[in-house]
Order: structure tokens, then C-alpha cells, then sequence
């Protein structure tokens, strides 16, 4: 799917309307449920998805969904460890699936509750009007790092992929550490759409949204980091089944095209 293509209206009812026909089947909760409220803290992989599929959800079961945004990893006031560490309840994180099991190993996640929803790759943009660099082989991938004047990417699960690993691999580690920038409690894309940064680089699924941009596509195979965004229960979840039902539905059939569209692989078949 293109970028051109993600965001289309057309994929968005058509996701909207399967997720409303299966939300009206009979594993929702029942009226008289007691518990009509989740916490739910995503990290930015899932964020384009889970905007469109959290109200669709809520408008079906009359469940209240409560949501949060944070970074999967590091120690910036809004990620999702930082959040956990000052006590901050949810009954739902979503996440790189890594980062969930190491939630699971602090005793901070309940094992065997994590459900895969979608795959998402490692992309590149870079603003509208401004020269397109090839990235599609790992030659040309390094040839771009090499020339480009500034490069963001993101505090997140790809971020610390790409500087603890890539650059390395690549040969270009001296070079970033002069040109390239780790992103805080912001998207890539709005770094590079306002012109801080000449290249960027983040989930896709994280790039997409951005008109201002052009999407340059994903990392070459042989370099990517092949990423499954997992949503998990949490230790003293408030509203645990709740918790189950919804991610019941985020890992649906019915959620797939919505899931698609912006720009993630599902793990569901439609």
C-alpha cells in the first residue's frame, strides 16, 4: 500500500464499518457490566490505528476508553516506563512486543496476556518540495546518512535500533554523532515537516500521517527491524476483562483494514 493510498476515506469507513458490525456480536460486554471503563496507554506505532479503532470501540460497546501516548523505551516524562515507574494505572499498554516482555520480566506486565496486532517496518521521509535521497538498497541507505545535512529518529523502539546497531553496521556511527538526533516526546515527522531536520526516520506507520512529507519508504530487508506492535494487560489492571474484550477487538479481523491502512501489517487475516 502507498502512501498515497493509506489514508484514503474509503479504507477508513470501510474499517469503521467492520469494526461496528463486530462489536455488535455477542462477546461485547453486556449493558449491565459493571466495569464501563479501560485505561489504555499506546506507544506511537500503534497511535494512527488505535485513534480510529479506541472511539469506534467505545461508540459500540458504551465502554469509556481512556487513552494515554508515551514511547515505548527510555526515560522521557511521557514514555510508558516512566509513566509505569510513578504508579500511573492502566489496564492496557501497547507496545514494541520486546518492550512488553521486558514490562512482563519487571513484574509490571502479566505474562501470556500479550496479543501481536500488527507488524510495522522502519521507514524514511523527508519534507515536501526538498530532495528525495535513494534508500531502497543498503549502499544507497548509507550513501543518504552520509549526505544528509541533520538526521532525526525517533527515542522509541526503531531510534535505538537504528543508533545502537545500524549506524554502526553501516559504517556511519562517527558521522551521526555530529548530524543525527535523538527525538524526545515528538514525531519525527513533525521535526521534519517544520524543517529541523533533513531526514528522518521512524515507524512508518508514524510517517505516514504527515502530508507535509514524502515518504521515502522502508529501510532495505537485510537492515530492517521487523517489529510486532503487541498489546498486553497490565499488573493491577483495574478493569482486566475489560482489557481482554478490547484487545479482542484490536486484534479482530474487523480491526485489519483500519490497522492497514495506516501503514502496519496485521497480524489478523481480514
Amino acid at each position: 500500500m502507498t502512501p498515497s493510498t493509506a489514508w484514503t476515506r474509503r479504507a477508513w469507513l470501510a474499517g469503521a464499518a467492520a469494526l461496528l458490525t463486530a462489536c455488535a456480536s455477542p462477546t461485547a460486554p453486556p449493558p449491565d457490566s459493571a466495569a464501563r471503563e479501560v485505561r489504555v496507554v499506546s506507544s506511537g506505532g500503534f497511535t494512527a490505528a488505535y485513534k480510529i479503532l479506541a472511539p469506534l470501540y467505545a461508540q459500540a460497546s458504551g465502554v469509556k476508553i481512556v487513552s494515554e501516548y508515551g514511547a515505548s523505551i527510555g526515560n522521557a516524562p511521557d514514555s510508558i516506563p516512566s509513566r509505569l515507574a510513578r504508579g500511573e494505572k492502566f489496564d492496557i499498554v501497547i507496545l514494541a512486543d520486546s518492550a512488553f516482555e521486558k514490562l512482563v520480566a519487571e513484574g509490571k506486565g502479566v505474562a501470556g496476556s500479550r496479543v501481536d496486532l500488527g507488524r510495522s517496518l522502519i521507514g524514511a521521509s523527508v519534507k515536501k518540495g526538498t530532495p528525495k535521497p535513494d534508500i531502497s538498497t543498503v549502499p544507497a541507505l548509507k550513501n543518504a546518512l552520509l549526505n544528509a545535512k541533520s538526521v532525526a529518529y525517533s527515542a522509541s523502539a526503531s531510534g535505538t535500533y537504528l543508533s545502537e546497531e545500524l549506524f554502526a553496521k553501516l559504517g556511519v556511527a562517527d558521522r551521526m554523532k555530529v548530524t543525527a538526533k535523538k527525538i524526545m516526546s515528538e514525531r519525527v515527522g513533525a521535526v521534519v515537516a517544520r524543517g529541523d531536520a533533513e531526514l528522518g526516520f521512524q515507524q512508518a506507520s508514524e510517517l505516514l500521517p504527515f502530508t507535509e512529507l514524502d515518504y521515502l519508504g522502508p529501510i532495505p530487508d537485510e537492515v530492517q527491524q521487523k517489529v510486532f506492535f503487541s498489546a498486553g494487560v497490565l499488573q493491577g489492571a483495574p478493569n482486566p476483562e475489560g482489557a481482554k474484550r478490547f484487545i479482542r477487538y484490536l486484534a479482530s479481523p474487523a480491526a485489519a483494514g483500519v490497522i492497514e491502512s495506516t501503514g502496519l501489517t496485521p497480524v489478523a487475516k481480514r
